[in-house]
């Protein structure tokens, strides 16, 4: 009898920040122990644009934080070794867009940091966090 591994598809959300990267670091370390692939999602926030003045061109912020995903996914494709390594760059609203992709892709695990780039948002538990932990498909670890 072959045993079911523990986890085989661990999903880490990452804004980019220097908060997450303790997040996208444990990440490496439970795929590597179980064998998982790691799944890297950014999401962007596209409520920030609608706050944003109609005088700033759509395609600049947009080009940023695409670009600020690519370097969080060549970090951790340089930390991963061996691990397989799948990302992706969802649009919406960041919990919702985490827990659809979660479920959509079979996740057995979901890591995040506590606080993203909202800094002060919730004074514990980052709102984000917050929503993922309670409407999550799966297992979620929350990285400090």
């Amino acid at each position: 009898m072959i045993p079911e591994l523990l986890f085989s598809r661990i999903l880490v959300a990452t804004d980019g920040s220097e908060k997450n990267r303790a997040a996208l670091d444990e990440g490496i370390k439970i795929a590597h122990a179980t064998g998982a692939t790691i799944y890297v999602a950014y999401v962007i926030d596209m409520g920030t644009f609608s706050s944003m003045s109609a005088e700033v061109p759509l395609g600049d912020p947009y080009r940023v934080f695409k670009a600020e995903a690519e370097q969080a996914f060549a970090r951790v494709k340089s930390k991963a070794g061996d691990t397989k390594v799948e990302t992706a760059i969802l649009e919406g609203r960041p919990a919702a867009e985490i827990v659809k992709f979660a479920a959509k892709n079979k996740i057995d695990l979901i890591i995040i940091g506590t606080q993203g780039k909202k800094g002060l948002e919730r004074l514990l538990l980052g709102s984000v966090a917050e929503e993922i932990i309670r409407s999550a498909p799966c297992r979620v670890l929350v990285v400090k």
